[in-house]
């Protein structure tokens, strides 16, 4: 049975990504949501190791531009957080593996929610890493129903983004945090 998102309870989409395995959600502020090329010059400094190597990392997730247009098309918003805690400031593997359950638990709500709302647009964090190797750009992305671009490829300032949604984006020392959303129509 497809839902019109326009008719939606955000307090059952928070229970659900709670319930999915998240730290934290709530509602996302669309007003938060303001596309900023300086977040996608940082992309191209390429610390990910991605940029220009992926369908769903710039340039191949198209333009700031095209994903403010795109965006404009929801009128709300889920914001869903993984927090992970560490043991010290390098606590690399438990930030691998927040980072791993954060992926994981957002694709599992993406897919539960799918069917229920006619149109969602998914952003994740970190760049899409279904494949071992991206067929960028000699090919079509091979699950374009199942990739995901980051909220940073699509322009937004993350901290800023939950700042505005009044969600928290620090959540103490020896933290490390997470954030994905999905917009509904």
């Amino acid at each position: 049975m497809t839902c019109d998102a326009r008719i939606y309870d955000m307090d059952a989409l928070v229970r659900e990504a709670l319930e999915t395995g998240f730290s934290q959600a709530g509602e996302l502020s669309m007003k938060a949501l303001i596309f900023m090329p300086e977040v996608r010059e940082m992309c191209s400094a390429d610390k990910c190791r991605q940029y220009n190597k992926n369908w769903r990392c710039p340039p191949g997730c198209g333009s700031v531009e095209e994903a403010a247009q795109r965006a404009a098309e929801y009128s709300t918003g889920v914001l869903v957080q993984t927090i992970g805690r560490l043991e010290d400031d390098f606590d690399y593997d438990t930030m691998s593996e927040t980072g791993e359950k954060h992926k994981k638990n957002f694709a599992a709500l993406v897919e539960k929610l799918k069917p229920r709302y006619a149109d969602i647009l998914p952003m994740g964090a970190g760049t899409c890493s279904i494949c071992e190797t991206c067929t960028y750009p000699d090919a079509p992305c091979r699950f374009p129903e199942k990739s995901v671009s980051s909220m940073e490829a699509y322009g937004l300032w993350v901290s800023k983004v939950c700042e505005m949604s009044s969600i928290p984006y620090n959540n103490g020392p020896l933290t490390i945090t997470y954030t994905s959303c999905c917009l509904f129509k």
